[in-house]
């Protein structure tokens, strides 16, 4: 049987928004192909013409997942600059809706139990996300320190609010993590130029 052109790209693109979905709710070790390919609304036989194994299918979609949060953030920065970005980050929302948030937040222990190329693409994402960030910082002798000392703070925030979610503790976690962040701005907004 044929199907129509672009088929094949749709199924695959279902598949890997579902299986990012269901990786940064449950966790990459706790979901699997079957529950997955439910989600996507596509059978299990469906799974190996798009991909040789789930191996391929948490690369692919750890790399898709972060290059839509890079999009996020560069959309975030244009509006805003980084202070928004920031807002945007630690809010309620991005908190309880882990599924559609930040991969790093939601995978960064599995990560580093995965093979080296999806390590290697997780990376090259990374360093996307703190480009864009180091180049909407005020200058400073060294953006990109700035700016990864501002994700790791952003990151574990999250990951803090998100285990306690549901109390006060969390909001009051996710205040100081917003605090923590534009302390690490501002002596830069402050620095005299070059």
């Amino acid at each position: 049987m044929r199907y129509e052109k672009g088929r094949k790209d749709a199924s695959r693109g279902r598949i890997m928004e579902a299986a990012a979905d269901r990786f940064r709710g449950d966790g990459i070790a706790a979901s699997g192909l079957a529950t997955i390919m439910s989600d996507a609304g596509l059978t299990n036989g469906a799974f190996y013409p798009h991909f040789q194994s789930k191996a391929e299918l948490v690369r692919e979609s750890v790399a898709a997942a972060m290059e839509l949060q890079a999009q996020q953030i560069r959309e975030a920065l244009a509006a805003g600059g980084p202070e928004m970005a920031m807002e945007a980050y630690l809010s309620a929302e991005h908190r309880d809706n882990p599924g559609k948030g930040c991969a790093s937040a939601a995978l960064l222990p599995e990560i580093t139990r995965q093979p080296p190329e999806t390590r290697e693409v997780y990376t090259d994402r990374l360093l996307v996300l703190v480009r864009e960030l180091a180049d909407a910082l005020p200058q400073s002798k060294d953006p990109e320190r700035a700016a990864l000392a501002i994700f790791a703070t952003l990151i574990g925030t999250l990951q803090m609010a998100r285990a306690v979610e549901g109390t006060a503790l969390s909001d009051r976690i996710l205040a100081a993590g917003k605090d923590a962040a534009r302390s690490l701005i501002q002596p830069l907004q402050e620095a005299p130029a070059p």
